[in-house]
């Protein structure tokens, strides 16, 4: 699931945080046509949605398309609903916190089979990180085993050929000192991508995606020239 380079043609999940545009430098140099998929489904800003095309842009993907699924009121999270608090008191392993968005990835990643089947994929990236993330239930190696096994038995290149598009999560293993080293290899425009949870003109700062971020700047010890 998360080793060796998958040839094209691939579809990645971009979101335009640093995860997302670290897979998509590596499917840009291992997994050519690249196909980009960005879904705006209700975030409660749209500041990484620019972020987006800017890195589909950088990487002259084959295709990106923003597809609109307004799922915010079926989704109650943090980041889909702006009367609810985005938390900034750290990063706790004991529960997840309010910023998990139900079944996120389960969604995405449905949507980005369809779209890989359609275009005869090989692959899907996603950047899932099971080290130094929020502890998302949908970021875990068992949730992206599971979905592969559902790939090959849900869609007709599965049943006919055995070749369903299989999910790829090349980061999920890694800290993000980690992705921040290998993205600095593969040229990563770091300046192009968000994380911040709150949006605006400039991160937060505390936010967990701003301290998971900033960790792993200072941890590679390289500038973050996003910050």
């Amino acid at each position: 699931m998360t080793d060796g380079r998958h040839r094209g043609p691939s579809v990645v999940l971009l979101s335009g945080g640093m995860d997302s545009a670290t897979c998509l430098a590596l499917a840009s140099r291992d997994a050519r046509p690249v196909h980009a998929l960005t879904v705006r489904y209700g975030q409660r800003h749209d500041r990484e949605l620019r972020s987006a095309k800017a890195l589909a842009r950088r990487f002259s993907v084959a295709s990106h398309v923003v597809l609109d699924l307004p799922l915010a009121p079926i989704l109650a999270s943090a980041l889909t609903d702006p009367r609810r608090r985005v938390p900034s008191g750290g990063v706790r392993r004991a529960s997840i916190p309010s910023t998990y968005v139900p079944a996120r990835n389960t969604i995405l990643l449905a949507l980005a089979l369809g779209c890989g089947e359609s275009r005869r994929a090989r692959s899907i990236y996603i950047g899932a990180n099971a080290v130094d993330y929020s502890g998302y239930p949908d970021c875990r190696p068992e949730f992206l085993r599971a979905f592969n096994a559902l790939a090959r038995r849900a869609t007709k290149a599965g049943v006919e050929r055995n070749a369903a598009p299989r999910v790829v999560a090349p980061l999920l293993r890694m800290t993000k000192a980690d992705v921040v080293r290998l993205g600095e290899r593969l040229g990563v425009p770091w300046e192009m991508t968000w994380s911040c949870y709150r949006g605006g003109r400039r991160p937060c700062g505390t936010c967990d995606a701003c301290r998971w971020r900033a960790k792993g700047f200072r941890e590679a010890g390289v500038p973050d020239p996003g910050a």
